[in-house]
């Protein structure tokens, strides 16, 4: 059947789509469709000096995959053996067809919960008045968008934050595995200069062989000489880099059997050929785990497991409170500020906006949506919503009241009373998470429970790598 015709109502069943892209992702060669996906859909290509309109809008295209559907692919081939081979041009062509068509099918299996609910509105709108739940109420209903939901932050952001949220535990990445996250960050940039000049000179290199032997794979392969050549790194330091975020290739991948299952892939993107050459697909997927991995290594070290989860508060925070600074002027801001009623400690503001007659409340968590969630656990998605933004805005909409209650005293760190010429006029809550949390404005639209009044305003719900 031609994936154009493939709806929800006539998908088959996930784990059947699912279990046959394995297979089709374990084929002799399939990495280099791999290779042919990345080049195709994760670059932009454009002649001249300047990058126009046209030249970015084929990255929108329907036809196009996901970085996430990409990784997917990645994540399956790895549950087999990865045989480099190079299929004649029909074969591989085939496996391109096939993929396309597998992960369209899967996206309209994802999408049969919308169905069934849209069809049972249609259904008690016929009959009633009544209204039926929304399909995004539910966490198989979310299973979608959080699988194909936009991503929170472009690459540079995730490599120059990565040193900032980690840089606190430099001493015990040092002792552990053989580097500081400065000199992960200074690889990923040095990797991504190498590939990128390597793919420019894929054209030529290509021209020079029959078609039977073209593929793009070589853009994407390394080896750790050819890193040390343009990084200012000891390459002892860059093979330890290498070692930390590459597959282990003697689990296979085992946990990944649904697309909301752990891929390890993506906390291990690096892959080791047999020849000892490495594959980086996604140079994004190594910048967001250099980002995400690092704190459950730390938190695998009970000694340590603490420290990791304070550093990680601590962070989220001060990166907050310097971010808003930029906008209000740091006289303005005011971090880990006590709310008291009388002797009682009522609550604790993360960090405090006070400019002019307007305030700003912002509480942080480092909560992140688990991935029984995004399987479909419906009482752990909640869960972790409560967690991660309800409590957050409990929190804010206290502080906020107390704000207008002149009996309330605010404290900081340091002791010192804060002062208010006036009590603010208007309150605005933020509610921030430290790392990307999927399909957040839908969650929050959904189960998030709002109170307003004249002065204290709906909230702003976001993560930190949006602000």
């Amino acid at each position: 059947m031609d994936k154009k015709n493939i709806t929800p109502a006539n998908a088959r069943n996930e784990s059947v789509v699912f279990d046959e892209l394995q297979s089709l992702c374990c084929s002799p060669g399939y990495l280099h469709a791999i290779a042919y996906f990345c080049w195709r859909d994760n670059l932009i290509r454009f002649a001249g000096d300047q990058v126009t309109e046209d030249d970015v809008r084929p990255q929108y295209s329907r036809d196009h995959l996901t970085r996430t559907e990409i990784s997917t692919l990645i994540g399956l081939m790895a549950k087999g053996e990865i045989n480099t081979t190079i299929p004649p041009p029909q074969v591989l062509q085939g496996y391109v067809d096939r993929s396309e068509a597998l992960l369209h099918e899967m996206q309209m299996s994802l999408q049969k919960p919308w169905w069934a609910a849209f069809e049972a509105a249609a259904r008690n709108s016929r009959k009633s008045d009544q209204t039926s739940p929304s399909p995004f109420s539910t966490a198989d209903g979310l299973r979608e968008p959080m699988f194909y939901g936009s991503e929170s932050a472009y690459d540079f952001q995730y490599r120059e934050l990565a040193p900032a949220k980690y840089r606190a535990d430099d001493d015990w990445l040092t002792s552990h595995v053989g580097f500081t996250i400065d000199q992960a960050s200074l690889f990923a940039k040095a990797l991504h200069e190498l590939q990128l000049q390597k793919l420019l000179g894929l054209r030529e290199t290509m021209r020079a062989k029959p078609p039977a032997e073209w593929t793009f794979l070589p853009g994407f392969q390394f080896t750790a000489q050819e890193v040390d050549a343009v990084a200012d790194i000891e390459i002892e330091i860059i093979e330890r880099i290498i070692s930390a975020f590459s597959l282990e290739r003697t689990r296979k991948n085992e946990e990944f059997v649904s697309p909301g299952a752990f891929n390890e892939t993506n906390a291990a993107p690096i892959i080791t050929l047999s020849d000892g050459a490495c594959v980086l697909f996604q140079n994004y997927s190594l910048l967001e785990a250099m980002y995400e991995a690092p704190f459950f290594w730390m938190v695998g070290d009970k000694s340590y497991r603490d420290t990791a989860s304070k550093n990680r508060g601590a962070f989220a925070e001060q990166f907050l409170a310097d971010r808003l600074a930029r906008v209000f002027g740091s006289q303005h801001i005011l971090q880990n500020v006590d709310i008291y009623r009388g002797k009682d400690r009522l609550a604790e503001a993360d960090v405090l906006v006070l400019y002019g007659n307007q305030a700003i409340v912002v509480e942080a968590k480092a909560k992140r949506l688990t991935i029984e969630a995004r399987k479909g656990n419906d009482r752990q998605l909640k869960d972790d919503f409560k967690k991660a933004i309800h409590d957050a805005y409990a929190q804010a909409q206290l502080c906020a009241e107390a704000m207008l209650d002149e009996t309330c005293r605010f404290v900081l760190a340091s002791g010192d009373e804060v002062s208010f010429s006036r009590r603010p006029s208007r309150v605005f809550p933020l509610c921030v998470v430290s790392d990307h949390y999927p399909a957040l404005a839908i969650q929050a639209r959904q189960f998030l429970e709002i109170k307003t009044t004249d002065i204290i305003q709906p909230p702003v719900v976001t993560d930190c790598l949006l602000c």
